[in-house]
């Protein structure tokens, strides 16, 4: 019985991962057509990095999984319909926007008022922590290139022909994924193949992570508790496992908000296991850039580079570490307080910021290209 239901989980498994590769295929043959005929519109909607940002925070946060997001930035570069240095202000908006369903799990204790401070110092200390890091490399990404030049120098080291690349074309089953993709394209256009991979995308990635957070953790919780939060090595270790394998930093960084909550968890030892989490959630867009251009490896190379930076200055320089912990510790005393302070962050950060600055920054934009001088010519990549 149990042979079968462990066999039944592996097909299910296998089923889902080759899923996640054909959705990521079709997402980037959608984005290429619709790139072909819509050049200046991807110019203007990624041009400003401010933009770009916001968008990765927005889409992010409504989708409730950094995983999606990345990987369809991933699929964008691939398809030549977005820069690498344009998509990059992205993924660092998707590390914000993922945040926040650990921080709407600790309102769940706001009627607990012995709770409340602590779970809101857990759910936001996530939150604090990509936001700072962002700060960090951000400016450094616009001025000088940081994450852009580091990733193209490694990318060009490690892309190699694959064996996909060297099969006769017709043994491909990325030939035979084109096939049926323009055959889609021509049938509904590739705007319905587009939201069908995004779905799919979706959908794939929330039952990837059901499917192995019920068999890793499951009823096993309390056995994890024990042995997850002893030292920073294995919090940190645990936070980067589990979120490797079950692909979803939001499900895991809220499995540490009831646990800090309630006093198992200190506040410490939860930001380093979220830290791990934070690190271990890149690997999602590593697998996407799987058989893609040197380009989309550049990117989730550039994804891995920003979480790892920021795990490096928040995990062993102590002074930097103490911030986060300082700023989640005082935003939960407010917020126990005066209840509606938590309710006022998650609406203007995730929600109110990103929409306002989308919208001027759109507005801006939109007139720079009704005034732009006509000798200028855009060509889509290609």
């Amino acid at each position: 019985m149990k042979t079968s239901q462990s066999m039944k989980g592996i097909t299910g498994i296998l089923l889902a991962i080759f899923g996640f590769f054909v959705s990521i295929h079709l997402l980037g043959l959608s984005f290429q057509v619709i790139g072909n005929g819509f050049s200046e519109f991807f110019d203007m909607a990624f041009a400003n990095p401010a933009i770009g940002l916001f968008i990765g925070l927005l889409g992010t946060a409504i989708l409730q999984s950094s995983s999606t997001t990345t990987s369809m930035a991933v699929a964008a570069v691939a398809a030549g319909s977005v820069s690498l240095e344009n998509a990059i202000p992205v993924v660092m908006g998707a590390n914000i926007g993922t945040t926040l369903t650990s921080t709407i799990v600790s309102m769940s204790y706001m009627t607990k008022t012995a709770e409340f401070r602590k779970a809101v110092s857990a759910g936001t200390v996530h939150d604090i922590f990509n936001v700072l890091t962002c700060v960090l490399l951000f400016p450094l990404e616009l001025r000088y290139g940081l994450l852009s030049r580091l990733s193209t120098g490694i990318a060009s080291m490690v892309h190699t022909p694959t064996a996909v690349d060297t099969l006769p074309s017709k043994l491909s089953i990325y030939h035979w994924l084109d096939l049926g993709g323009n055959l889609l394209i021509n049938w509904f256009g590739p705007f319905v193949l587009l939201i069908a991979s995004v779905v799919l995308l979706f959908y794939i990635v929330k039952k990837i992570s059901n499917i192995l957070y019920d068999k890793l953790i499951g009823n096993a919780q309390s056995k994890f508790e024990s042995i997850a939060f002893q030292n920073t090595f294995k919090s940190f270790g645990w936070g980067f496992l589990l979120t490797s394998v079950i692909q979803s930093s939001s499900l895991t960084t809220s499995l540490i908000v009831p646990l800090a909550a309630t006093g198992k968890v200190k506040l410490k030892r939860a930001f380093q296991f979220i830290m791990g989490a934070n690190l271990g959630t890149t690997i999602t867009a590593l697998l996407a850039a799987l058989f893609k251009s040197e380009a989309a490896i550049s990117l989730a190379i550039a994804h891995f580079l920003f979480n790892s930076i920021g795990v490096l200055i928040f995990l062993t320089i102590p002074l930097f570490s103490r911030i986060p912990l300082y700023l989640s510790d005082k935003l939960g005393a407010i917020s126990l307080k005066y209840k509606v302070t938590a309710f006022a962050y998650i609406l203007v950060v995730f929600f109110l910021l990103p929409f306002t600055l989308i919208y001027f920054s759109k507005s801006r934009n939109m007139a720079a290209y009704e005034h732009k001088v006509p000798t200028i010519e855009l060509t889509s990549n290609k």
